[in-house]
């Protein structure tokens, strides 16, 4: 059965949730729509968090940013709704998420979203 864009975000238990460590996971292979132009826009995300009681699993990772291809969003908000979406699904100590798009118009955009 093929794999299918999802909004669902999975948490596991994290293994080790008395220790402070970092999870980094990022992907140059991200894209979604500008909801002025309708052209496709395209970013490395790099999601950096401490967890707490979970992690996210990470194919239900990968689907949820696939989910984003067809929706028409600025770069600010989609960097804020993956930063919320994640800490909403995981509840992390701390979080970072940036985004880094490819030149368009001339404009070079880079997003950082992050919250305790």
């Amino acid at each position: 059965m093929p794999s299918r864009p999802s909004r669902d975000l999975v948490a596991v238990p994290n293994p080790h949730p008395g220790r402070d460590y970092e999870v980094v996971c990022s992907t140059p292979e991200f894209t979604c729509i500008c909801p002025m132009t309708g052209q496709p826009d395209f970013a490395t995300v790099t999601i950096s968090y401490v967890p707490g009681e979970s992690i996210v699993e990470l194919k239900s990772l990968k689907l949820y940013l696939w989910s984003y291809r067809d929706d028409g969003a600025f770069h600010e908000d989609v960097t804020n709704r993956i930063l919320d979406d994640v800490v909403a699904a995981v509840g992390p100590r701390r979080i970072t998420v940036h985004t880094d798009w490819l030149v368009r118009g001339g404009i070079h955009t880079t997003v950082t979203a992050s919250a305790p």
